[in-house]
């Protein structure tokens, strides 16, 4: 046995404290310089992408949120400055309150979940900062093993060599998940609370910001009493970190809490059909990708106004019944711009996807005489020209039998009536008789000047009667150039689109196009706002197709309906706003009925719509003058006419002569002037002019035309 004197044994002592310091000294030396190379080799690698997936916001012509569009994250990214105090320290309180004294990593917090972690023989506790629980919403998946935990260290420190603890904090409350789809805390304050973030209270907060510990257990749309108790312990946190006081977590305690409905999260969006429409335009117009619709957190200023379309929704559903196979589709617009204020797809949009509005071809009846009246004005007829209803057969060339149109109820004046009327009323044999004296192409080429682009069947008289399909929205727009004043316009739903970074992609820049005659325009606008005006009633046929309606209107208005057998129609117009409504089945068949429904969603539609506004004229032009007609002769009205109707002409074919049919009975019997042809010989002269032009036979009954 060695045997060592007091000396030796201190030097033997002496020596291996010597050897533990040495180690000691080495350990630190090795763990600094590991920390050195590790700092070294983060800073060195570039700065970690903060870059998000990020919900792209759909705004109304108001600048009101209207709908998103996201891949399953529903995410909108705001400046910290833009969350207010309360959610930042809310969330530093009960998720790291001691983050801006570390970086990256907590030691103390690392400690106490590893000695739990130990005890309990799990990971079931995390010491994760603020910056981990970022670096691993940004770069890593949530597996709890040592490989990810590293990882998600060597992340974390990247992120507080290269960032401020501000653009820390900003990018996790934008990024943090909250339950229900709503990713980042502008997002959940919308969700939960229908608000900005910025505009949340402590007590809201204080709620939110127990959320992302579970989600699934601290939502209260899952369990309402569950998340005031989290909401409890936070603001006990804030207290504890000196964020608030006792006096004031106790007054937050009891703040009432008024969530959004269970429901509105995931709440219908508005105008589905109009949002479709957005999206198609973003895609095949500005070639912007559908990964960046879904995730490049784009601004997407619309047309859309959605009092317009609420209103819409609800004069078209207040009409429409409950058989499930009627559809319908709606649209309003300015006739100045092309803006579209309001659209409906069908009576179920959502559960087909298919957009009538923009997608279905119908027949549209006849509401395309006004497009034929225009042409007649072209070519030198007037609002008081006058040919006469009754049943005629049009044995035309070409034709294997002849073409037989008929009235509504089959009915015929039997007498000549003027084109003012005719429009009114509806008169089938006027429009056809008009289409065989303009030649079968007229209509074609003149639709085509109005922006209809749909094929139509020139061949066949019908078509002057709206037999050729045409698209909901197409013939809507084609009536702008009637309330505008000639301008042909494009129909518009995107004005705007901003990046994420505020740089504009895309601006409207829609000019309209001076395609028509504004005097002609202005004189097919007076002559369809006939169409409400029951005076113009022709005995023996009916009323005016929209005198049902009239009594919604006290200011300018003009249109006209259509009713084919599949189809019903009503299209009309103010000075600043046109809409079009269409009833019909997808897979045509028989309607029975609903003439008078479409005439009131229109009606009921644009008597809310314009309740309010400036009552505006409808424009006009210095080649046009406004005198009193009769309509039933066409000749200037005196007081002892029963009807006269401001009327306008091109200057220069505006009648001169006054109307004697209405004259008192002892002026009547005065001597005929011999040189003075009477009423009913133009009327008869006009006639025969017009067989002669269409080589009409005079051995052949009166009711029937032959066209070589």
């Amino acid at each position: 046995m060695e045997v060592l004197t007091r000396r030796a044994y201190r030097k033997k002592r002496k020596r291996k404290l010597k050897r533990l310091f040495q180690a000691f000294i080495l350990c630190i030396t090795i763990t600094l310089g590991a920390i050195a190379a590790v700092v070294t080799y983060a800073y060195q690698l570039e700065p970690p992408s903060l870059s998000v997936p990020e919900t792209t916001v759909l705004y109304s012509k108001n600048d009101e949120v209207i709908g998103e569009f996201h891949h399953g994250q529903n995410r909108h990214w705001i400046p910290i400055e833009n969350m207010g105090d309360a959610i930042v320290d809310a969330t530093l309180a009960i998720e790291d309150r001691r983050f801006h004294d570390h970086y990256g990593l907590d030691f103390y917090r690392i400690g106490g979940a590893v000695v739990a972690n130990l005890r309990a023989n799990s990971m079931a506790q995390g010491g994760s900062t603020i910056t981990q629980q970022y670096a691993r919403n940004l770069y890593l998946d949530h597996s709890k093993t040592w490989t990810r935990k590293l990882n998600e260290a060597l992340y974390a420190l990247r992120l507080e060599l290269h960032y401020s603890k501000e653009d820390i904090l900003e990018g996790y409350l934008n990024t943090i998940y909250y339950g229900h789809g709503a990713y980042g805390i502008e997002a959940a304050a919308n969700v939960y609370f229908q608000k900005h973030a910025e505009d949340l209270t402590h007590a809201e907060a204080a709620l939110l910001a127990g959320i992302p510990k579970g989600p699934n257990i601290y939502s209260p749309f899952v369990n309402e009493e569950r998340a005031i108790e989290r909401q409890q312990v936070v603001l006990s946190t804030m207290v504890e970190s000196g964020f608030i006081t006792s006096e004031e977590r106790q007054e937050y305690a009891n703040e009432p809490l008024e969530f959004s409905l269970n429901e509105d999260y995931n709440a219908r969006k508005i105008a589905p059909a109009f949002q479709d429409v957005v999206r198609s335009f973003l895609t095949d117009e500005l070639n912007i990708s559908e990964e960046v619709i879904e995730s490049g957190g784009l601004e997407v200023h619309t047309t859309l106004d959605p009092d317009m379309q609420k209103k819409a929704e609800d004069a078209l559903f207040s009409q429409i019944g409950d058989e499930e196979e009627l559809e319908a589709a709606f649209v309003a617009m300015d006739p100045r711009t092309g803006e579209v204020k309001a659209m409906i797809g069908g009576t179920n949009y959502t559960e087909g996807g298919f957009n009538r509005a923009t997608m279905a071809n119908r027949q549209p009846g006849s509401t395309i005489k006004p497009f034929l009246y225009y042409a007649a004005l072209e070519h030198g007829m007037r609002p008081n020209s006058m040919l006469k209803s009754e049943y005629t057969s049009f044995l035309y060339e070409g034709a294997q039998e002849p073409y037989q149109p008929e009235n509504f109820n089959d009915k015929y004046k039997d007498d000549y009536i003027t084109m003012l009327q005719a429009l009114a009323v509806s008169d089938n044999i006027f429009a056809v008789k008009t289409h065989f004296l303009l030649g079968f192409d007229t209509l074609e080429k003149t639709v085509r000047r109005f922006g209809i682009e749909s094929p139509m069947n020139s061949a066949f008289p019908a078509v002057s009667l709206g037999s050729s399909e045409v698209g909901v929205m197409e013939i809507i727009n084609a009536y702008s150039p009637f309330a505008n004043g000639g301008y042909v316009v494009e129909p518009q739903f995107v004005t705007k689109v901003v990046d994420r970074d505020g740089d504009i992609l895309y601006e409207a820049d829609n000019e309209p196009i001076q395609e028509l005659d504004p005097s002609l325009t202005a004189i097919m606008t007076n002559m369809m706002e006939g169409v409400f005006e029951p005076n113009l009633r022709v005995q023996g046929i009916a009323n005016p197709t929209g005198s049902s309606v009239s009594g919604y209107f006290d200011r300018p208005i003009a249109g006209k309906s259509g009713t084919t057998e599949n189809d019903s129609w009503m299209i009309g117009y103010t000075p600043q706003l046109l809409s079009g409504v269409w009833v019909g089945y997808d897979n045509p068949k028989r309607l029975e009925g609903m003439s008078g429904h479409t005439k009131e969603i229109w009606a009921k539609f644009m008597h809310d719509a314009l309740e309010g506004e400036v009552k505006l004229p409808f424009p006009t032009t210095d080649n046009v003058i406004e005198v009193d007609i009769n309509p039933e002769t066409g000749m200037l009205a005196t007081d002892d006419c029963p009807v006269s109707r401001p009327t306008l002409f091109y200057v220069g074919t505006q009648p001169t002569e006054y109307c004697t049919e209405h004259i008192e009975e002892e002026v009547e019997e005065q001597p005929k002037d011999p040189n003075k042809k009477s009423e009913e010989e133009k009327k008869e002269k006009w006639l025969d002019r017009f067989f002669d032009w269409i080589g009409g036979d005079p051995e052949l009954p009166d009711n029937v035309v032959v066209v070589d």
